[in-house]
């Protein structure tokens, strides 16, 4: 393995590794195994989901009514553009042209906050009507008994998942100012590769998210 990405500009590593190819290894191993946690997570929801679907099928038919496949479909065609910039923007660090770089990761960011404005007005149209989860809800159930089931699966995995976005844009923004700054190149960019990484599972997750709640009735 080449050293060529793992060095920092002051050419140290970690005084716990023996060298930086284990210290970028370590890294690494270390993502993807925080990443395999948070997939595990999400999976759990999903079982339930389909679970709960299998047995109460005409609540979620009904619940899946309310959503609009339109709000879903834009706020995917612009995470999917996230993930392009985020690649671009590792692309260009690793060819040592850090400008480019920090505007593609500007643009990831801001596709971040267009995908949150668009679920704020998805969430706010919502709680005007009453579609609250659990005991809270208050709004029409058309006729189907237990309707606010639906409306609590709805909201812990968009809510979760907005979470992370949220937590995404938070680390894409230090990564930029880091960027910015100058402390990644060529021979260093462990970090931008790794909420690289998680930009991209949480985008992944969305677009398992898009059919299940928005198309599939």
């Amino acid at each position: 393995m080449s050293t060529g990405k793992i060095i920092r500009k002051d050419g140290h590593y970690a005084h716990h590794f023996e060298s930086a190819e284990q210290e970028y290894t370590s890294s690494k191993q270390g993502i993807w195994l925080f990443l395999s946690t948070e997939i595990l997570m999400f999976g759990g929801l999903f079982v339930a989901f389909f679970l709960y679907k299998g047995m109460y099928p005409e609540i979620f038919h009904k619940g899946a009514e309310s959503l609009s496949w339109i709000y879903g479909a834009i706020n995917t065609a612009v995470l999917l553009t996230s993930s392009l910039t985020m690649a671009l923007g590792i692309h260009y660090i690793q060819k040592g042209k850090n400008s480019q770089a920090l505007t593609q990761l500007i643009i990831t960011i801001l596709c971040g906050a267009i995908f949150m404005g668009i679920k704020y007005v998805e969430y706010s149209h919502k709680f005007h009507l009453g579609l609250y989860p659990g005991q809270m809800f208050s709004g029409e159930t058309g006729g189907v008994e237990n309707l606010p089931l639906y409306f609590s699966f709805y909201y812990m995995m968009t809510g979760l998942h907005g979470i992370h976005v949220l937590l995404g844009m938070g680390l894409i923004t230090w990564v930029a100012i880091r960027t910015a700054r100058g402390d990644f190149g060529p021979k260093y960019y462990t970090p931008v590769e790794g909420v690289g990484l998680f930009w991209h599972v949480v985008d992944l997750i969305w677009i398992y998210l898009f059919p299940l709640l928005y198309l599939v009735e």
